[in-house]
């Protein structure tokens, strides 16, 4: 009754083992953990299936925060203008709407239901900052620049706590359809220790893809080692559309490790820009200046065109990002990830700028889905950056990635009944 999708199916052996769900929600990530919450919480026998384990996904890795209008004066209104702007012309403005409507709500859910920890300010409220092509202070943040990490804990926190059975170390292989081609389960192939070892399936009505990114595409990349874009691949094999893949963001500011340098490299966040950090060449000239009206905080395109462009005025191979002006505390409280990444690199940044490039960064393409989620095919839904839900456009506004995981992954719950 189970056969592999339209597309064509990767070469496996036939399943070995099976189990029934009602929903399977194939990745770990803020997108995936919320909706197996979500759904698990209406009563659905949820199943999380994850290439790793269970918090080693991308969202652990999100310095800057979480974007959403929570302080007094900032709307959802500016939010929105803020996220068309960046996206160069190309969001789907019914997708904005939703994402920024919807989303002080989202982070609230976060912090109440699941306790997830903010950083807070002296009068015991949200600590926002400002990240490049916002016009307002709206990034709420945790650990400093430790929010992924805050919030993967919390989210992980809660799917033990709720009970929600868990696959680790399974690759996902092929979406199994029904007669009627509807999504009927995955296919998967185990490779480490658990209850199921090798090629197994989870037959289920409703599939979930949050599979994240596939920036390992790339020589250069801020994702790590899981991120090969499992979900698009799969999704396309099915028959499902998928949209702007073209569309891939390229980070300005990563630790340049050299030529040499492959794979994941350490992100050094907008938010560090953010709270008032210049873009210099080797010279010390600040280059953003007259390039666009908010310099170093522009949008991420036009920061990385313009560090380029400067590169290859200069023939050099990096630019510098000079924070010295911050003091050792100012580091030490606000930033300690980037300051130990730094140092393990041999860099200081107390004391001397930090060298930076563009590497890839994040996927504003993928699977193609309506406003629930859902694909086009029945039955399957995406959501976080294995989607394309049209919210990004040509290029994300910083901090809208983690917002759009958590809104999303909600109305998935509501639609895949």
């Amino acid at each position: 009754m189970f056969q592999p999708g339209q597309g064509l199916a990767l070469p496996a052996p036939p399943p070995g083992w099976a189990i029934a769900a009602d929903v399977v929600v194939v990745g770990s990530g803020v997108a995936g953990l919320t909706a197996a919450l979500a759904c698990a919480a209406t009563g659905r026998h949820t199943v999380i299936v994850t290439k790793a384990r269970l918090d080693d996904g991308s969202t652990r890795w999100a310095q800057g925060g979480i974007a959403a209008a929570l302080a007094d004066g900032d709307t959802p209104a500016q939010h929105r203008d803020d996220t068309l702007v960046a996206g160069a012309g190309l969001c789907d403005e019914q997708a904005v709407a939703t994402l920024v409507t919807e989303g002080p709500a989202a982070v609230r859910r976060l912090i109440e239901a699941y306790g997830a920890r903010f950083d807070t300010d002296e009068g015991g409220g949200l600590s926002l900052t400002r990240e490049g092509g916002h016009h307002r202070r709206r990034i709420a943040h945790a650990g400093g620049d430790a929010t992924g990490a805050e919030i993967s804990r919390a989210l992980v926190g809660a799917v033990r706590a709720a009970g929600i059975e868990t696959i680790e170390n399974a690759l996902a292989l092929d979406l199994l359809t029904d007669a009627d081609g509807r999504a009927a389960g995955v296919t998967l192939h185990v490779m480490g220790e658990g209850r199921h070892d090798g090629v197994g399936a989870v037959h289920a009505p409703a599939v979930v893809l949050a599979t994240g990114g596939m920036g390992q595409v790339f020589s250069a990349t801020t994702n790590p080692a899981v991120s090969t874009g499992d979900g698009v691949a799969l999704a396309l094999r099915a028959g499902a559309e998928v949209s702007d893949l073209e569309f891939v963001q390229f980070h300005p500011t990563v630790l340049y490790l050299g030529p040499e340098a492959e794979g994941q490299q350490p992100l050094i966040s907008e938010a560090v820009r953010g709270e008032g950090a210049h873009l210099v060449d080797a010279a010390g000239v600040r280059f953003m200046l007259g390039r666009h009206e908010l310099a170093e905080l522009a949008p991420r395109d036009i920061v990385a065109k313009g560090i380029t462009r400067r590169m290859l005025e200069q023939s050099a191979s990096h630019m510098y990002l000079d924070a010295r002006h911050f003091g050792a505390e100012m580091w030490r409280r606000r930033f300690p990830t980037i300051l130990a990444a730094c140092r393990a690199a041999g860099i200081d940044p107390v004391t001397e700028p930090i060298p930076v490039s563009p590497a890839a960064h994040y996927a504003s393409g993928g699977i193609r889905t309506d406003l629930h989620g859902r694909s086009t095919v029945p039955g399957l839904f995406a959501c976080g950056e294995a989607a394309c839900t049209g919210v990004h456009g040509a290029n994300r506004l910083a901090s809208n990635s983690l917002l759009e995981g958590l809104v999303f992954a909600h109305r998935i719950a509501a639609a895949c009944t």
